[in-house]
């Protein structure tokens, strides 16, 4: 028996104009749908129907994780300062943690990420190389201060995430544990019918060797990610790589001194003298953990500052103030070159290979200089890929113009690795008697997001079109108008519930029938069916929400026709 919502006496209620602050589509939809409502500033309430979809996707997620073996726990949201200190993250995490004290001074936060509990729950709880592999998951409410939340549930302060753990004494379990969760996140994302990418990323500040991201594509997405139209790679741009190539710098002539006043961007600089700015080399000063740092880039690019902090995570890097040049006469502000730099780290982008000749800041006012060789003239420390990924840039795989596209994030796996058993000593008995430090992987799925990214791939221009896996009924019964109608549509919705099929029944009186209708196509069950004008004679109208097909039933096909489904 499944059950029966009759929408007189169900809390929803839909609007016929988008919500003023919104600006996705999911945002407007969900809202207007009834689904959700703003509570504050990145904080929602998950009404009945948004209840129901949210609840089916954390099922679909439980189903799939519990196949491979996973065990759910649930971990308090409130957690004392002291693991996060010792992870490093108290401070990492900057702005991001909300953080608060109890009534006697204990620091504590409200949980972004759960790493450093689930280690010292596995602390706690094994003790031999006998108790593992062993995965653990769970799906609970996570909390980051965002400095602008927007896009309705999209990003959020609260949020709904799966965080899932696994522990090994290997690594090679630990790339059979990544390699389950893999497949089951492929099983999940197909079930709930989202299209997806996974792509190649950074683990930045999480560690590790192995990350990729499940990206859904999607207008509204924050994360960019390429596609190379000629073979299956795909990645993040932070995750792009471009080989370094030396080239043959040897008929270089030797440095020549310009005279180019006047000129302290690479656009006055390239004006001047008549070159492309692809011939420049851009020199931008970054601090990182307080020291001054150059990164070179050709001048008709622009530095991923985003990229580059994933590069150097945890580090923090920031950009160089007025201040930072006094009492520095090797740092011309506007005229800076890595020839002549003193005790200045130099990381430049593969693009400046040895063997490169450029035109770059002389280190004097007014001047530059042309013929500077990469590797004859200056010397790089660090080769980082650190550039601004533009459509056309060569796939690292096959050489092909790469695609930018937009996409939601909807999971993230990391091979974290030793990082949390090394800070909070993970060890196990092994096989010999000694202790072995166990490695671990990280696997995120965002499940409140999934929710938005659904609403953002399906919907069409009547509103939200569910899947019918996360659906908050499987069909919308809709009485139009007089009671006979209303009495047919009761009729077959108790029937329908008898033989399995969940409903949502439109029964509400003095409610036009093209209001009811309109808030069907809103609502966005899979299946719409119309006790009309046909009533009388048992016959229904069965529309698919998707495809706007129609067919008359009787009511005994309509009931076996959806009962199949």
């Amino acid at each position: 028996m499944a059950q029966v919502q009759r929408m007189s006496r169900l809390m929803v209620k839909t609007l016929r104009d988008d919500p003023a602050d919104a600006e996705t589509l999911s945002h407007k939809l969900l809202v207007r749908a009834g689904y959700v409502r703003r509570n504050s500033a990145g904080i929602w309430t998950w009404l009945p129907l948004g209840k129901k979809v949210l609840d089916n996707i954390s099922r679909v997620v439980r189903e799939e994780m519990d196949a491979i073996g996973a065990q759910e726990v649930l971990l308090p949201a409130l957690l004392p300062k002291e693991p996060y200190e010792a992870s490093a993250r108290w401070e990492e995490y900057g702005d991001l943690l909300f953080r608060l004290k109890d009534r006697k001074g204990g620091e504590y936060l409200l949980g972004p990420t759960h790493e450093e509990i689930f280690t010292l729950v596995v602390k706690d709880q094994v003790a031999s190389y006998k108790d593992l592999p062993v995965m653990l998951y769970q799906i609970q409410t996570k909390y980051r201060d965002e400095a602008r939340p927007r896009s309705g549930v999209l990003r959020g302060r609260e949020f709904q995430m799966k965080d899932s753990y696994s522990f090994d004494t290997t690594d090679e379990g630990l790339a059979h544990s990544y390699a389950l969760h893999r497949a089951a996140y492929q099983k999940i994302f197909a079930r709930l019918g989202l299209d997806y990418r996974i792509v190649s990323a950074v683990s930045g500040a999480m560690g590790g060797s192995a990350s990729e991201e499940f990206l859904a594509p999607a207008a509204a997405g924050e994360d960019t990610f390429v596609d190379c139209p000629s073979c299956d790679y795909a990645a993040n741009t932070e995750a792009v790589t471009f080989a370094l190539k030396p080239v043959d710098g040897s008929g270089v002539g030797p440095v020549e001194e310009l005279d180019t006043p006047d000129t302290p961007t690479i656009e006055t600089l390239a004006e001047h003298l008549g070159v492309p700015a692809s011939a420049t080399l851009k020199n931008l000063l970054v601090k990182v953990d307080g020291e001054i740092v150059a990164v070179g880039v050709p001048g008709n690019r622009e530095v991923d500052l985003g990229k580059l902090g994933e590069h150097l995570a945890p580090a923090v890097v920031e950009l160089v103030t007025a201040e930072d040049f006094e009492g520095r006469g090797d740092l011309v502000r506007g005229y800076v070159g890595p020839q002549g730099l003193e005790k200045v780290r130099y990381i430049a982008d593969p693009r400046v290979a040895p063997g490169t000749a450029w035109i770059t800041g002389a280190n004097k006012v007014n001047t530059h200089a042309k013929n500077v060789v990469a590797g004859r003239d200056f010397e790089v420390d660090d080769y980082l890929d650190v550039v601004v990924v533009e459509e056309g840039d060569p796939c690292p795989k096959c050489g092909t113009g790469l695609k930018l596209d937009r996409a939601i994030e909807i999971g993230h796996i990391f091979q974290l690795g030793r990082k949390y058993a090394d800070t909070f000593q993970l060890d196990v008995l092994g096989q010999q008697g000694k202790p072995v430090r166990v490695t671990m992987g990280s696997y995120g799925i965002g499940v409140s997001r999934a929710v938005a990214a659904l609403a953002e791939q399906s919907a069409d221009e009547q509103g939200l079109c569910w899947p019918k896996e996360v659906a908050p009924a499987d069909v919308h019964v809709v009485a139009a108008g007089k009671a006979l109608q209303t009495e047919l549509a009761l009729d077959v919705s108790e029937k329908l519930g008898a033989a399995g099929v969940r409903v949502l029944v439109d029964d509400r009186a003095g409610v036009s029938p093209g209001v009811k209708f309109t808030d069907a196509e809103l609502i966005g069950v899979p299946k719409i069916l119309v006790a009309g004008r046909r009533s009388a004679e048992g016959v229904l109208e069965l529309k698919d929400r998707r495809t706007g097909e129609r067919e008359e039933l009787t009511v005994d096909e309509a009931i076996a026709r959806l009962a199949a489904e």
